[in-house]
């Protein structure tokens, strides 16, 4: 029986370290996937440096445990 609780309590905990939380950003459509040991953002926000009001930055962010280790934003 002390075993079953125990191997609930960790499918309980990686379920609650793993499952992210979408937040959608007012910058021209990023959105930010946050979980507590990851975040990945889906990138598109103005390009401040553009000429024009059609040039947006694109791209993928990474960082596991507040750490970046993929970037892919143009």
């Amino acid at each position: 029986m002390k075993k079953k609780v125990i191997i609930g309590l960790c499918i309980l905990l990686v379920i609650i370290l793993l499952i992210p939380i979408p937040m959608r950003l007012k910058d021209g459509g990023t959105v930010v996937y946050n979980a507590i040991l990851y975040q990945v953002e889906d990138v598109r926000r103005i390009d401040p440096e553009a000429t024009s009001e059609d040039d947006y930055l694109e791209g993928t962010i990474i960082k596991i445990l507040g750490i970046e280790v993929y970037n892919d934003v143009e």
